[in-house]
């Protein structure tokens, strides 16, 4: 994981911190999983350029989409993180499912883009 040790977490979420609906979005997914999102560890991007460039993430690029690391190292970014993370959940894994069907997955990606990318104008962080 971030230090070349065997990850104890299997899943990294990588979160905007500095981002209200990211929080709470983060808090939902908490409740949402209980006990069993306890392997999970949100990572707070905020000030961690650093730490993002060592993992071959860009700064930028994690502002701009999620992204997840599971048990293996591999990161996923955009729906492919936010599908990983709610096949999690229980409650979530039929949404998991229906995103990722062909016709569906590229609306979806267009529409977060631009909403991410609207938010980020907003705050004048883009």
């Amino acid at each position: 994981m971030m230090d070349g040790k065997k990850p104890r977490h299997q899943l990294v979420v990588f979160y905007d911190g500095s981002c209200e609906g990211c929080v709470k979005d983060r808090a939902r997914y908490e409740r949402w999983a209980g006990d069993s999102g306890d392997d999970i560890y949100w990572f707070d991007i905020t000030g961690k350029e650093d730490v993002l460039l060592s993992l071959g993430i860009s700064p930028q690029r994690a502002l701009q989409e999620l992204h997840v690391q599971n048990a293996d190292g591999e990161i996923f970014s955009e729906l492919d993180a936010y599908i990983l993370l709610m096949k999690r959940l229980p409650r979530l894994r039929p949404l998991a499912w229906l995103m990722g069907l062909p016709l569906i997955r590229p609306c979806l990606s267009w529409l977060y883009r631009t909403w991410v990318r609207n938010r980020l104008e907003q705050q004048g962080r883009l």
